[in-house]
């Protein structure tokens, strides 16, 4: 999309798609971290727990949750600001997301079927964000013809 503002001539390169799955990922992560600690509360009521394993599967959920709230917030201010770097640090904060991701999807003491179908829709909102965040790195890193 070309802006023209006076005799100076701006092209815009953004991508409109990574900034709304960005966007609505922003609102699933807030509700993904509080079904996730609901259902962290209804297991340790309901479930027999090892003593320590219930509060390393929460931690693990806060931590993961805080990377992809990182992650979210670099990916959004690379693709407004088009730098490379940012969406950069952006698919590099991808990987501790995914993994703390397969951890509660794999190696959780207990898992719900709630739990599956959220960590699944996570996964895919990251699967997503990381393919547009690769074609957004390309677009930004093309050299401006004049």
């Amino acid at each position: 999309m070309a802006v023209d503002r006076g005799s100076k001539v701006m092209v815009v390169k953004s991508l409109l798609p990574y900034q709304i799955v960005l966007y609505l990922n922003g609102f699933y992560t807030l509700f993904y971290t509080i079904c996730e600690l609901l259902m962290f509360i209804y297991k340790g009521e309901t479930l027999p727990y090892a003593p320590s394993s219930l509060g390393v599967e929460i931690v693990i959920l806060l931590l993961t949750s805080f990377v992809e709230i990182l992650r979210l917030f670099f990916g959004k201010k690379g693709n407004l600001t088009e730098r490379p770097l940012l969406v950069g640090v952006s698919l590099g904060l991808s990987l501790p997301a995914v993994l703390g991701n397969v951890f509660l999807l794999i190696w959780q003491t207990y898992l719900l079927r709630a739990e599956l179908i959220l960590i699944i829709v996570q996964l895919s909102f990251i699967g997503v964000e990381m393919l547009l965040g690769f074609i957004a790195i390309i677009l930004f890193s093309r050299a401006t013809p004049y």
